[in-house]
């Protein structure tokens, strides 16, 4: 088994908690990106080993991307945990553009799970790699800005930050 590492990554919107693993074919993969307080995100396990220098290009491209920078590397990405349906959701968060916003219905209907807006949403909840896995670009049926485990007010600033058009989305 790989063991876990970890980084605290200062950001645009604050610090991150990243935590992932080497590995020997991919180098470092990104499999949680959590902010403080974030719901569901883990306490530092005392068998995680901090290596910041493993997650320089991770945060370089989370940076990047938050700068609005243009393309980035891509950052490897490994689910852990999570249902096939949870997965199939995080995956196709992947697929929302920068400065797109879509509903829980709409990415439900890409799944092709039409009317399973709430169970996509439960799904979305979940998404252990906020950020790199765009969960923020989901907002509710009325343009709502609708829960982040991260605070809806980073929901708001990434979702500004990228430019993303919000008239008359408030927080819920």
């Amino acid at each position: 088994m790989t063991p876990t590492i970890y980084a605290r990554h200062p950001s645009l919107v604050g610090p991150l908690l990243l935590v992932g693993e080497r590995t020997p074919d991919r180098g470092t993969v990104l499999t949680g990106c959590y902010f403080p307080g974030h719901r569901r995100g883990p306490a530092i396990d005392p068998a995680w080993r901090e290596d910041a220098p493993a997650f320089a290009e991770i945060g370089a491209g989370i940076d990047g991307e938050l700068a609005g920078a243009g393309p980035q590397p891509a950052i490897r990405i490994a689910f852990r945990g999570g249902t096939p349906f949870q997965r199939r959701v995080w995956e196709a968060l992947r697929t929302i553009p920068r400065g797109i916003t879509v509903t829980y219905a709409e990415l439900a209907e890409r799944i092709g799970m039409p009317g399973a807006a709430r169970a996509v949403g439960s799904a979305v909840a979940r998404n252990p790699v906020s950020i790199a896995v765009p969960c923020h670009r989901v907002v509710g049926a009325d343009g709502t800005l609708t829960g982040y485990a991260g605070g809806v007010d980073r929901k708001r600033a990434l979702l500004e930050m990228e430019g993303a058009s919000l008239p008359g989305a408030r927080a819920r």
